[in-house]
């Protein structure tokens, strides 16, 4: 189990918008973003004595308006920033909303060893018991931890630190909102973070090139008696891909299972599972609409991966123009394991 680091570590905290910095207004009791960096950080006065703060207000939205393209921008300026200006970690502000899915996107996108840390707030800074200012201060601890390097994208609130693949937003409302199919990673005491578990390191994603773009991913959620109709009419909206969020190991109904197969011969379908734990099976079950008979059909298996991040990691594959054989190849590396593909390995002389 890891702990502190030395005194004198730099943190460059980017504001983003969200609960974390909203307000009233003098005509509304509804809060809405009005705080930047500078003004969270002003706040919390311990901040001082947890490491040199640097502070970019990069946007300032709610969280559900966030989008792909504003994750691309903050990597590139995350990888840029660490790399010209020398910081020691990262923390990142935002709406957590979108927490699961803006965190791993960074964890496929930033190739950085320096820790890279989303917080937010589940109660706005003029709500009792806000909990925004302790969740601020328990991040720059963990991204100012040696400890915490090599860790792939990290989420802090409440103390415990989860890695951005496993966390998901558990609650609509509660502080204690997030929570880790696997267990967060560690927690924060005193002050000092504790790494208790280290998960395999993993080669992050290539970027898509600026500006790429592709046409949009639909995730949509079978239901029971599920006749397939919205899944047979993502070709004709302009859908470049889809996640299905299929029952307990990737089962669906027949009439889905022939949409799927349909679709697949225009578009990569990648099959999750919509419980919240567990993964999406490959050779258990043999009926029509089973793992194995979508995996015929054409499908790809999401494995342990949720729809919203299954979606986000399928269309930045897309925005990089990558054909089915090579979407299906990340895809098995990032859920199953093993040596990276080809096309994400960086070149000879670069550490991943």
């Amino acid at each position: 189990m890891t702990g502190p680091s030395p005194p004198g570590r730099s943190v460059l905290v980017v504001s983003l918008g969200g609960t974390i910095a909203m307000l009233p207004t003098e005509t509304r009791a509804e809060v809405t973003p009005a705080l930047d960096a500078d003004e969270l950080v002003a706040a919390v006065p311990a901040l001082s004595g947890a490491a040199q703060i640097t502070t970019h207000a990069l946007r300032r939205v709610p969280g559900a308006h966030l989008t792909i393209d504003d994750m691309i921008e903050l990597a590139v300026l995350i990888e840029r920033s660490v790399a010209e200006q020398g910081f020691d970690g990262i923390v990142v502000t935002q709406g957590t909303d979108t927490i699961e899915e803006t965190a791993f996107a960074l964890d496929l996108l930033v190739s950085c060893s320096e820790p890279v840390v989303v917080t937010g707030a589940m109660r706005h800074p003029s709500a009792a018991g806000a909990d925004g200012p302790a969740n601020l201060l328990a991040a720059v601890q963990v991204a100012a931890s040696r400890a915490a390097r090599d860790l792939g994208a990290l989420v802090v609130l409440e103390d415990r630190i989860h890695a951005a693949r496993f966390v998901r937003k558990a609650h609509a409302s509660s502080p204690s909102a997030f929570a880790s199919a696997v267990g967060p990673l560690g927690w924060v005491a005193e002050g000092t973070p504790r790494i208790a578990l280290r998960p395999a390191r993993r080669t992050p994603c290539q970027r898509p090139a600026p500006g790429a773009s592709a046409e949009p991913v639909a995730l949509v959620t079978v239901a029971l008696g599920d006749d397939g109709r919205i899944l047979r009419a993502l070709p004709e909206l302009g859908f470049g891909g889809a996640v299905v969020e299929a029952f307990g190991g990737g089962h669906v109904p027949v009439p889905v299972a022939d949409a799927i197969g349909l679709i697949s011969a225009t578009m990569p379908v990648v099959v999750t599972s919509r419980a919240r734990r567990g993964e999406v099976l490959r050779r258990t079950y043999g009926f029509t609409g089973s793992e194995t008979d979508l995996a015929a059909r054409g499908a790809l298996s999401g494995g342990w991966l949720q729809g919203p991040a299954a979606r986000v990691l399928l269309t930045l594959l897309l925005r990089r123009g990558l054909d089915r054989g090579a979407i299906e190849a990340v895809v098995d590396y990032l859920v199953g394991g093993g040596e990276p593909p080809l096309s994400e390995r960086p070149p000879a002389g670069i550490a991943p």
